[in-house]
Formats: C-alpha cells, structure tokens, sequence
C-alpha cells in the first residue's frame, strides 16, 4: 500500500519494512548445539510495506492484533530499530541516523517499560531528564509545576518509583516523556492495566497538550475507548501490512453501517424500515440502515404505533467494528 507523502508533514512512513532473521532450529541429536552453529535461517517479516503519512498535530491510532508489527513500527521510528529497507522521516530526520537530533523532538512512553530511574524519588527523576536535554531552570519550573497540576503529580513527586502504583508511574512516566516539549508523542499501550480514573486522566492530558501545544500523538492500544475518545484517524495493520487507514467515522460507516435504536415499551412487533433484533425486560432493539431509514422517520414510526417511556439510539462501538473486521478477514 502506498500513500503521496506532503511536504508539511511531520512523519513520513514510506514501503517501511523490517524482517527478523534467526538460526533455523535443528531437530535430532544435539539439536542445540547443531542450532548453534547452523548457517540456516528463519526470516520472519514483521513489517511489510507499510506507507502513512502524518501531519503536525494529528493524533492517529495505530491499530492491530497481537504481533501485528504495531511496536516494531514505533521502535523504527524512535530509532530503536534500524528497518531492512523503506524510508521514515520524522520531523525533518531519519531517526536512526540521527538518534540525539531525533530524541530531543519525541517523547515516548512504553507502557510495559519505564523510563525513570527506580530507586530515585520521581521529582528527582525529572530534574535528570531536565539535564539530559538541556533545559533551563526557568523552564523546567514551568513545565513541572503545568503537569504537576495537570496530571496531579504532588501527592507523589518526593517518592522512590518502586513505591509508585502503575497508575502514578505512567503519570510519572508522561510528564518525563513531555517534559522538555518535543513535537511528537508516541504512545505505546499506555493504559494498560490502569483503573478507570487513572485512564481518564492520562486521555486528558494527552488531549490538552494536543490542543495547547499541537504535539502529534501516534498511539498503539487494545483499548479502544482510547482511540474513540483522542483519535479522529486509524492506521490499522495486520501481519505488518496496513489494512485501512482513515477516519474513525468512515471506518464505522464502512463496515457496521448499521444503527439501532432501543425503546422501552409494550406490545411492539415491527416497523417498517428496521429489524427487530433483541427483546429484554420490556426494552426493543430496532436495527436499521441510516442511509435507507431516517432515524427522526423511525421514531415517528415507532410513536405512532406505542406508548414509549425512553428510547435511545446506538453507534456502533469501534471495538465490535474492529473485532469483525479481523474475523472476516480470518
């Protein structure tokens, strides 16, 4: 898959792929040692031909399952991995040629990885990561007391990592990955595990920095209210080879075009214009095509016919959307 990359844009993803090579495991006596000197080898392609463009201020998802190259993808773009061929640009560098230049315009978070020392009371943490990167006094007070406030870092600046819960450390771990104001963010899975409120506060300190500062956010997760709540647009993959990349909107419109509208009532058997689906404790599922069946012209229709006590109508949610389309696509 190819895509026309813009000059205004602030990462360029071109035929990007990366193969992994290992010895070919030997089978019989002494396999292990046999494996050990063996000049066979397994090629595993976990990235293949993968082409997108972003643009400053965007926050894409970067979507896909278990092994789908999704990590692989980011570690090529932070530098971490030299790719087998294609090129990347971010902001006006090859990353893995440029690593220091690189390093000082991104920030990333790996949410199974921290980048704070662990025996160091966070706040201490932060002031290394200040140094590192050449910040001035002045700033870094601005910065620490912004997040502190943002992202409620106080209860815990002044203690020792290990002692953080995960929800504190990913807090900790995105005030060290802005700190020093890059221009793009790369988030991999950095909710996993959290609580519901811990969740929520990360989503809106990701989404107040895009909005005040217009750092572009790529973001790979499982959780997909992630995406809905911060993403307009998905790159998605699948055996390292991306299967759709668009708006969030379209995506769902695509491929569950359906809605359905849910009435609590009594007595009603069917409507013209939509499909009788589910009947639970005097509540109807009504689905219905909204390119073919106005929702206002159902209501009418379902009114006319009943008395309602509450009705409500319902998107289709972006993790069922998701989960058929790798179904169909077996």
């Amino acid at each position: 898959m190819s895509v026309t990359l813009l000059r205004n844009t602030r990462i360029e993803v071109e035929d990007l792929v990366k193969e992994f090579r290992r010895p070919k495991e030997q089978e019989g006596a002494f396999a292990g040692l046999r494996t050990l000197f063996t000049r066979e080898q397994t090629v595993k392609r976990a990235v293949d031909g993968v082409s997108f463009a972003v643009e400053p201020g965007e926050m894409v998802g970067y979507l896909g399952p278990n092994g789908a190259g999704k990590s692989t993808t980011i570690k090529m773009l932070t530098g971490i991995l030299v790719p087998t061929s294609g090129r990347v640009t971010v902001a006006g560098v090859t990353p893995w040629r440029a690593r220091e230049r690189n390093a000082k315009q991104i920030g990333v978070v790996f949410g199974q990885r921290s980048q704070l020392w662990w025996d160091l009371p966070l706040r201490d943490s932060l002031v290394l990561i200040s140094k590192l990167y050449d910040m001035t006094q002045a700033r870094y007070a601005v910065q620490l007391a912004q997040f502190t406030e943002l992202l409620d870092l106080g209860p815990f600046l002044d203690t020792p990592v290990r002692q953080l819960s995960l929800g504190q450390r990913m807090r900790g771990d995105l005030a060290a990955a802005m700190l020093y104001d890059p221009q793009i963010l790369y988030l991999d899975e950095p909710t996993v595990g959290l609580d519901i409120v811990a969740k929520d506060r990360i989503r809106r300190f990701v989404a107040e920095l895009n909005r005040t500062s217009g750092t572009t956010v790529i973001l790979t997760t499982h959780d997909l209210d992630d995406v809905e709540q911060l993403c307009r647009r998905i790159v998605m993959i699948d055996h390292g080879k991306v299967v759709y990349d668009g708006g969030v909107e379209k995506l769902k419109a695509r491929y569950a075009p359906y809605r359905e509208l849910v009435v609590q009532t009594e007595g009603l058997t069917d409507v013209d214009g939509a499909e009788v689906v589910k009947r639970e404790e005097g509540r109807v599922w009504l689905r219905f095509d909204p390119a073919l069946t106005q929702p206002a012209e159902l209501i009418a229709a379902v009114l006319a016919r009943c008395e309602v006590t509450d009705l409500s109508i319902v998107e289709p949610a972006l993790e069922a959307v998701i989960h058929q389309i790798y179904q169909d696509r077996g």
